[in-house]
């Protein structure tokens, strides 16, 4: 097939493409929901087939090659060694979701039905652990329940906070350079996570992937902690930092630097729709220092571009992404305040790289018409793609049961700007 990691790395490198690339399914940010997986299938005439799930919080399905084949796609993703709530990726077993949909989840998936017919699922496929995410019956998502232990403030250890942030084991960096030497031969170009990387997500703050988790686990405490509690969590991130870097020369040892292009690097939320989550201050203070270090290691040590996923009104911290040295930032969600596409690309677009802000799954992809989503697309092709440095992907996941007919005008609109024919 075409060479799809030139399309990539010339836009990552802030040069025109012969023609814009396209990712879906390269991460966790930029994927389909499952019940989307399955009617793209039916509509492109794929093989039928359970839909395996690689992110069971958000209920991700995989994007077979087969797949991005017909979607022409330009990212492949490595398979993490484990998925959402501490469930190891290995073996497979089928799951009927309380919509109905036959999927593939992890064999050692540990999961039961409340009395209010939600399901819950437990970490580490321990069903007599307390479950750490419930599914609600009428819900398309795992939620993260918050198992909240409290703590003393007098005895409060950094190393509660730091208990799921382990080093890699041998049997995980395997699988990894497996899927990522597998990946290599797509191709595509290859985007690969490393496990544990965010500081301060607040999606693995209550610890989902913990049988028991000790420390700071709520989320308001959490916030309230980046004013109040410098120091600690300030502990925790230099703990969370050498883990990391130990992690990614392991990681590096085992995949090979020629067989990874893209690493995701942190997927950590500072933006509401209206606003930031907390002071730019703040951040810059606590999380930019670990930030900067760990992205002068992947650039000193490899050829691998950064991502950085940030939700939200974040235009105060383009900035601050490129400061830290980060090469592309994901989702672009255009609809939030301040994040006008315009301006982002004059701002910043000649030393940020904008993988995302196709179109808005919150309204248009999943509520529009296909002329909507066409017209939104075709006029995001024209402002990010200038020059390059654009990567076009919906503004974070398609959402469940987005209609089908809305993703192929996306998919057409990126053909059309591109000057190919229309798929069918």
């Amino acid at each position: 097939m075409y060479d799809s990691s030139e399309m990539i790395l010339t836009a990552l490198n802030h040069r025109q493409p012969a023609r814009l690339p396209i990712d879906f399914g390269g991460s966790g940010w930029s994927g389909l929901h499952c019940t989307c997986v399955a009617a793209m299938r039916n509509t492109l005439g794929l093989e039928k087939h359970p839909v395996k799930i690689h992110d069971m919080g958000q209920m991700l399905g995989y994007v077979d090659n087969d797949l991005a084949d017909a979607m022409e796609v330009d990212v492949v993703q490595v398979m993490p060694p484990s998925i959402t709530f501490g469930n190891a990726i290995g073996e497979w077993r089928e799951w009927t979701t309380p919509w109905g949909q036959d999927v593939l989840i992890p064999k050692e998936a540990a999961l039961s039905v409340d009395a209010n017919g939600d399901v819950l699922i437990h970490p580490q496929g321990d069903i007599e652990a307390p479950a750490s995410g419930r599914l609600p019956k009428s819900g398309f998502y795992f939620d993260n329940i918050i198992r909240d232990p409290g703590f003393d403030e007098d005895t409060l250890n950094p190393e509660d906070n730091l208990e799921e942030f382990t080093v890699l084991a041998d049997s995980a960096l395997s699988r990894m350079a497996d899927s990522a030497a597998i990946a290599r031969a797509t191709g595509r170009a290859v985007a690969m996570g490393l496990p544990n990387a965010s500081f301060s997500n607040i999606n693995n703050v209550p610890g989902q992937s913990l049988k028991r988790p000790k420390g700071i686990r709520d989320l308001e405490e959490w916030y309230m902690s980046m004013v109040t509690r410098p120091e600690y969590l300030g502990a925790v991130f230099e703990g969370q930092k050498k883990i990391m870097l130990h992690n990614l020369q392991l990681l590096l040892n085992a995949v090979g630097a020629a067989n990874c292009d893209v690493l995701c690097l942190c997927g950590a939320d500072f933006g509401t729709q209206n606003g930031l989550l907390c002071a730019e201050s703040v951040l810059r203070e606590l999380i930019l220092p670990h930030y900067k270090e760990v992205n002068a290691w992947v650039h000193q040590n490899t050829s691998w571009k950064t991502v950085k996923h940030c939700c939200g009104a974040v235009e105060p911290l383009m900035e601050f992404f490129i400061d830290a040295g980060f090469d592309a930032v994901n989702p672009v969600q255009c609809s939030a305040f301040g994040m006008n596409p315009r301006l982002l690309k004059e701002r910043y677009g000649a030393r940020l790289v904008f993988w995302g802000g196709g179109v808005e799954t919150q309204g248009v992809l999943s509520l529009g018409a296909p002329e909507d989503v066409r017209r939104e697309a075709l006029e995001r092709c024209e402002i990010f793609s200038k020059g390059g440095g654009f990567v076009f992907t919906s503004v974070h996941n398609v959402q469940p049961l987005t209609p089908v007919e809305n993703i192929m005008a996306m998919l057409n609109a990126v053909r059309e700007f591109n000057g190919q024919f229309m798929l069918g």
